[in-house]
Formats: C-alpha cells, sequence, structure tokens
C-alpha cells in the first residue's frame, strides 16, 4: 500500500517518542500501535510492522545499557533465550487466537502494577539488594512467560518485565529496566521472524519508523543512565497509568 510521505513521517516521529519512552519504562506500543490504526494500515499488518520497527529500538537501548555495565553479564544468555522462545510460542498463538480475549487480565495486571509503583517504599525499588535464592531460574521463568504474553498481545511487556524484576530480584529500577530490555529484545526479534515469514510487515512504514525507534531508544537509555532509578520510576507510573486509560477504553468502549 502506498501513504503519503507526511503520513510516514508522521509515523516515524511517533516511533521516536515511542521509543524513547518504551528504552526508559516500556509501554512504547502504546504510541505505535493507534498511530498505525489511525494510518490506515490494515488490521492484520498492525502487529507485524510495528514488531518490524520495535526491534531497532529495543537492540539500541540495549547496546546502550550494555556500554553503561548495567546488564546482568552471566544471566544474559539465559535471558535472552527465554525471552525468543516465549515469543516464538506467543506469535504463534497469535495467528490462530483474538487478543482481545486477554484485554480484561491485562487491565487487571497493570493496575496492579501501578498500585505496585505508586505505593511501595523507595528503598524497596531503588536500590539493588543481594540475589534471593534461585535467582536465575526466576528470571528465566519470568522472561519465558513474559516473553510469550509479548510475542502474543505486547502492550505493556517492558513494564511488566520491569516490575518482575524489581519484585522478584530485587533489582533497582534502573538495572530492572536494563535486564529488561534484553527479554524484549529477544521477544521483539523472535516475534519479526515470525511475522516476516507470515509476510504481515508492510517494510515502507517499518523500516522508516525503525530509524524513528532507533534514534529514539538511544535517547531514552541515554536518560535512563543518566537520570538513575528516580527518573526510570517516575516514567515507569506514567506509562502503566497511560497503558490502564488505554485498555480501559478499549475494554468498555
Amino acid at each position: 500500500m502506498e501513504l503519503p510521505l507526511t503520513t510516514i513521517a508522521a509515523l516515524t516521529a511517533v516511533a521516536f517518542v515511542a521509543g524513547l519512552v518504551d528504552a526508559i519504562g516500556g509501554g512504547g506500543g502504546l504510541l505505535t500501535v493507534p498511530a498505525l490504526f489511525t494510518a490506515g494500515i490494515p488490521d492484520q499488518f498492525i502487529l507485524g510492522t510495528n514488531k518490524g520497527s520495535a526491534v531497532f529500538g529495543s537492540g539500541a537501548a540495549l547496546a546502550r545499557y550494555a556500554k553503561a555495565g548495567l546488564i546482568h553479564g552471566p544471566r544474559f544468555k539465559w535471558l535472552f533465550i527465554a525471552g525468543f522462545t516465549g515469543s516464538l510460542i506467543g506469535a504463534f498463538f497469535a495467528l490462530l487466537l483474538d487478543p482481545k480475549l486477554f484485554r480484561p487480565l491485562v487491565l487487571v495486571l497493570l493496575v496492579v502494577a501501578g498500585v505496585v509503583v505508586a505505593f511501595v517504599r523507595p528503598n524497596a525499588i531503588l536500590e539493588n539488594r543481594p540475589e534471593p535464592p534461585r535467582a536465575t531460574l526466576k528470571a528465566i521463568g519470568i522472561a519465558l512467560a513474559i516473553g510469550t504474553y509479548d510475542g502474543f498481545f505486547g502492550p505493556g511487556t517492558g513494564t511488566f518485565l520491569i516490575i518482575a524484576f524489581v519484585m522478584i530480584l530485587e533489582l533497582g529500577l534502573q538495572q530492572a529496566t536494563a535486564n529488561a530490555k534484553v527479554v524484549n529484545f529477544a521477544s521483539n526479534l523472535a516475534a519479526v521472524a515470525i511475522f516476516v515469514w507470515k509476510g504481515l510487515v508492510i517494510w515502507k512504514v517499518s523500516v522508516p519508523m525503525a530509524l524513528g525507534q532507533l534514534l529514539g531508544g538511544l535517547a531514552g537509555a541515554q536518560l535512563a543512565v543518566k537520570g538513575g532509578d528516580r527518573l526510570v520510576r517516575r516514567v515507569v507510573l506514567g506509562v502503566v497509568l497511560a497503558l490502564v486509560a488505554r485498555l480501559g477504553y478499549d475494554l468498555f468502549a
């Protein structure tokens, strides 16, 4: 399909902002998916085209976090493998099932997440603590479960990962965000592979948006590295509230 250059430019601008926000607190899909709908992209190409650009944003953010030394080296490969495998499973199911069936559950989970971020004591989420028992095994379980969700549906994936790493692995928010990008990049990569295989990516739209996501991901990760946990906490809370509002509207409209 052909889109006016002004529309592609607008989508690229949205992708930049989405990449920036996603690199800090997750939730970039909240911006890009509605934008693709508004631009008139056929429904069956929305998720694939979105993932085709999102993988560049998450990859750029991951590279910046790795450079800053915020990625847990020994756990990297397990997070990547689990996130990739889970997303493959989820993407296959997405081709068979209606993702709207999961929206009520997602809304409840996001409300819980918002309460956690808003009311948990700051020193419980801003400081890294000694690793809990079987930390790597727990990290693999988180990556597999949320990676499956990302391949199947997606909104809030980065936010869910951050909060799970904070509450279960007792990481500080900055390090949790960095490790979440390992899973997010892997799950995006797997989903892209499935959607490309099925021919469900519109590259004329996805490539310009990928550039926007890449630049936004780099900028967002840089802000998170410099701004620390307090900036991440504010952005995560804002994203959670926005996701709750958006999914609540979709559910009850």
